[in-house]
């Protein structure tokens, strides 16, 4: 028996994703004993200390599932995990999915230690998986005593953990639990818990393993942390198709581009900061190819055209990507799109989720395609809800059960979704309502422009004026015309400019605006005034 959580479950919805195959009979657990069973010396997972077989992996997961059974934790219960690219975070996930416990990964490097004791008293968690020295707080001294405030769960360390025990008692048979808890890293607020199943997990995973041919061959290496969203979205394709999977643990001494290498990763994770890191040192060190990478997985922000552009003359496919952790990476580029698509829109995705555009004003209005709207969305993949919330979980729906994102975008005719923007971060000038995301697509489209983030500054007449902050080499006066030479209006020109060394950034790597703002009010950044002025036309033409 299990404990229950209060979930969006409804027996029609499940009903009808069970009939067209959406979501199945199988656990994350079952595909891990199949690929044991059928191919048990095949490689299956890879971190900086050592590669292990499926075989042994099922071997590890049965040991560690009887160890948290003998500590009594049981179905319904809940585990965290607050530690580095190990493969040792897979293997617990693995147990406590097999034993019907949730587990909640998402506890980034980043946290301090009071905030992580505030997550696990929310949770109720009964194990804590950590490593000494762990977190922004480390010299604070060892995890375990500052936990003793809350309700004591028990700590395992990466150092000490279990590889050896003996299974006890059936696995949870069921699709249909929660396995997987995690917070938002979202830019505003106090994060929300997203709950998951093994099959709103799986839906995703199997349409992105089926529409880009992946399978035994196919070594995933996730350069997101082991905390964050995207790094799960790859061990769920990884146990779909039954490859590799690479965490982003390389040794010490060995660069992220060598380790790419190292390991004969084919299709790599991340996000476009990502992407560009990796390109900057190949071309610095001048390696004409980069190792076996035969695609690219992009998600969190534009694909600057010069980062595809790098990748395509090597052979390997940018793939453009939205998602969140609600509902994973349900938005996603296909291999026979051009490149234009791959770099102007997050492509059309597949079955598992089903996306429409609303009225920004009101949330229970369709717009019509080709008209910015609020991005919502149906589906399997979608999460069950937010854990220990329901006030957030009704909020999050609009009349007739369509997820509301928060996101802007626009949809052409054959599906593919551009995104515009955050619904919070839309810069209003007098009336006229301003996207930041188009301004910064446009301006990534610039040579000098590596990263860059719109952001609104007050002013006493317009309301708010357009501030165009950049990571780059390039003179205001360039930018904005370049700006006006791939079609932005010159009424949504930034009249505000401002080049930075870094951004401030969540832990999944997303550009904190809020912040941006605020160092602004307080005189930290100090952004130059800029005007656009349109060309003058010849009168002797």
């Amino acid at each position: 028996m299990m404990r229950p959580f209060l979930t969006l479950h409804h027996p029609t919805k499940v009903r009808d994703y069970y009939r067209r195959g959406l979501w199945r009979d199988e656990t994350l657990y079952d595909l891990l004993v199949s690929h044991a069973t059928s191919r048990p010396q095949a490689l299956a997972a890879r971190d900086g200390q050592r590669c292990i077989t499926w075989g042994a992996m099922l071997r590890w997961v049965e040991a560690v599932a009887g160890r948290l059974t003998e500590a009594g934790i049981s179905g319904g219960d809940r585990v965290s995990i607050w530690s580095d690219n190990r493969i040792e975070s897979i293997v617990l996930f693995l147990a406590t999915a097999r034993n019907g416990i949730a587990c909640n990964p998402s506890l980034h490097r980043t946290y301090t230690t009071g905030e992580v004791v505030q997550l696990l008293d929310r949770l109720d968690a009964k194990l804590l998986l950590t490593r000494e020295g762990w977190g922004a707080d480390a010299r604070a001294g060892q995890v375990a005593p500052v936990l003793s405030g809350t309700k004591k769960p028990l700590i395992w360390t990466v150092d000490a953990f279990p590889v050896e025990g003996v299974a006890l008692g059936a696995p949870i048979a069921d699709p249909d639990k929660v396995v997987y808890l995690a917070f938002t890293s979202g830019t505003t607020g106090v994060p929300k818990c997203v709950m998951h199943s093994d099959n709103t997990l799986l839906a995703n995973a199997r349409d992105l393993v089926c529409d880009w041919g992946h399978g035994p061959h196919t070594k995933i290496l996730s350069l997101s942390p082991l905390s964050h969203h995207i790094a799960w979205v790859g061990v769920a394709q990884w146990l779909v198709a039954g490859g590799e999977f690479i965490t982003d643990d390389p040794p010490v001494g060995m660069s992220r581009l060598d380790w790419i290498v190292e390991t004969g990763a084919t299709y790599v994770m991340g996000v476009p900061t990502h992407a560009m890191d990796i390109l900057a040192e190949q071309k610095r060190r001048g390696l004409a190819r980069l190792g076996n990478v035969g695609l690219f997985y992009m998600a969190g922000s534009p694909i600057p055209p010069t980062t595809a552009a790098a990748f395509n003359a090597q052979g390997i496919k940018p793939q453009n990507v939205y998602g969140m952790t609600e509902n994973s990476s349900h938005q996603y580029t296909h291999p026979t799109d051009a490149t234009e698509t791959i770099i102007t829109t997050c492509g059309r995705g597949g079955s598992g989720y089903e996306v429409r555009l609303f009225d920004p004003a009101n949330p229970d209005i369709e717009v019509t395609t080709g008209t910015i709207g609020h991005i919502a969305g149906k589906g399997a993949a979608l999460m069950l809800g937010y854990f220990d919330n329901q006030t957030a979980t009704e909020a999050s729906f609009n009349r007739d059960g369509w997820f509301l994102s928060g996101d802007l975008g626009i949809m052409d005719d054959s599906g593919n979704v551009k995104i515009e923007g955050r619904l919070k971060d839309l810069i209003i000038r007098g009336g006229h309502n301003i996207y930041p995301a188009e301004i910064e697509a446009l301006a990534l489209r610039h040579a000098g422009v590596s990263r860059c983030a719109a952001f609104p500054v007050a002013d006493e007449r317009l309301g708010e004026r357009v501030c165009i902050a950049i990571i780059g080499v390039v003179e205001p006066k360039d930018l904005l015309d370049h700006l006006a030479r791939e079609g932005l209006s010159k009424f949504d020109m930034p009249e505000y400019f401002l080049i930075v060394d870094a951004f401030p950034l969540t832990p999944s790597g997303k550009i904190l605006k809020r912040e941006l703002i605020a160092m602004t009010k307080r005189g930290d950044l100090r952004p130059i005034t800029v005007r656009y002025v349109e060309p003058q036309v010849s009168q002797n033409a």
